[in-house]
């Protein structure tokens, strides 16, 4: 049977319509063409998907980490007419399953459900307390129009990057956010091919009541980068210049809202976006909140340090910091991970709490350092990182997003 009318339970790859923002990287990466689209959807044919997971790690939004374990494959045309991802379906145990019996088919069904669930690298959840996020209310076809209300450089003038906060005002179109969610931006042109640019996603820097309490605006942390089509024209934006904007997206990457959550946060760059969000929310909703918030924050040297000058007016009660750097003259390279056993004590006190969620966000290339710096904290500590850590992600208080 061919892998559509096979009745043995399998595995699916699906994509989810709901947080997909129709960027075509997933399509442009496959290599085997299994990924197609329409002008409503981005679908896997299930007849040429090989699992190669090509397409995981590039995806922007990780809607196209998702899986089900299915008698029959989606076709196509079901996966197109989708506006969300179907429940997985109960599945009938024992000799069903393809190549086994008995006992050993209802173990490989087993994991194969729970692997469908999680994802391929175990896919985190929303904190429990965490709002309920709306989520692609606009898209390419029907964007939401923001007015420039500020443009204001981050870094110090003699630094190298060049760093914007931006505010974009939604006047009275109503685009509900959560603190850890992004939005798509719609560059206006054409590529080289002559089709419309791929909707770059940004993280969202302010508190879900907009950078001033009760204000329908947002704000974004931005890059300038050499050639990069969508930074530098939001870089050059002015006030009162309008804006296409997708969105909202992001499901699981969302702050706590519980006042005795301990939030580790840890970040380089541009990554520190969604934790201004955070504490601020904190700052403005939970000022005598019991659980504590630790940010750990690289960058080159402080002048290249987003938001550096405002991080050091914030109390420390609200909010300890620790800053690494790794190209001042005359000084050792820091690295976040250095920071993080210079504070060792500290972090194994907050990781021996089932209050305390671990962020991380910013450049892909620092998830191995901090993942072996957690592991020697929690040696030392007598914890096991590996239980912890996949405990604390099924619990929803494990996240990574870097990029």
């Amino acid at each position: 049977m061919d892998a559509t009318t096979s009745t043995a339970p399998k595995k699916q790859h699906l994509i989810d319509p709901e947080i997909c923002i129709r960027c075509n990287t997933c399509e442009e990466t496959c290599p085997v063409d299994a990924i197609t689209h329409d002008e409503n959807n981005y679908v896997v044919d299930a007849e040429k998907c090989n699992f190669c997971l090509d397409c995981i790690s590039p995806c922007p939004t990780g809607s196209i980490d998702n899986w089900r374990i299915v008698t029959k494959s989606y076709s196509l045309e079901e996966q197109f007419s989708w506006a969300e991802l179907p429940v997985q379906e109960q599945i009938a145990l024992g000799a069903a399953i393809e190549g086994g019996d008995g006992e050993a088919a209802d173990d490989e069904a087993a994991r194969l459900i729970a692997e469908a669930h999680l994802g391929v690298g175990g896919k985190s959840v929303a904190p429990a307390s965490a709002g309920k996020p709306r989520i692609n209310l606009f898209n390419r076809a029907a964007p939401a129009i923001a007015t420039v209300t500020g443009n204001f450089r981050l870094t110090h003038d003699a630094a190298d990057n060049d760093v914007r906060h931006i505010i974009l005002d939604f006047g009275g179109t109503v685009f509900p956010v959560l603190e850890g969610q992004s939005i798509g931006i719609i560059a206006p042109g054409t590529d080289k091919d002559g089709k419309p640019h791929n909707i770059r996603l940004y993280s969202i820097a302010s508190p879900r009541d907009g950078e001033k309490p009760n204000a329908n605006n947002l704000a974004l942390t931005v890059k300038r980068e050499p050639g990069g089509v969508c930074s530098n024209y939001i870089c050059d934006l002015r006030k009162g210049d309008t804006v296409q904007v997708t969105g909202p997206f992001g499901a699981t990457f969302l702050k706590p809202d519980d006042p005795a959550a301990n939030i580790i946060m840890i970040c380089t760059g541009t990554g520190s976006a969604p934790f201004r969000g955070f504490t601020e929310r904190r700052r403005r909703a939970m000022r005598d909140a019991p659980g504590r918030m630790m940010l750990f924050f690289g960058a080159r040297r402080p002048e290249e340090l987003p938001y550096f000058g405002p991080l050091q007016k914030v109390p420390e009660g609200l909010l300890r910091k620790h800053f690494a750097y790794s190209r001042v003259p005359g000084e050792p390279k820091t690295y976040v991970q250095d920071k993080m056993r210079q504070a060792a004590d500290e972090v194994a006190l907050f990781l021996g709490s089932d209050k305390t969620h671990v962020y991380l966000c910013g450049l892909k290339g620092m998830e191995s350092g901090v993942d072996e710096a957690f592991a020697d904290i929690c040696r030392s500590a007598g914890i096991d990182w590996q239980q912890l850590r996949a405990d604390m992600r099924a619990q929803g208080r494990y996240h990574v997003e870097t990029y």
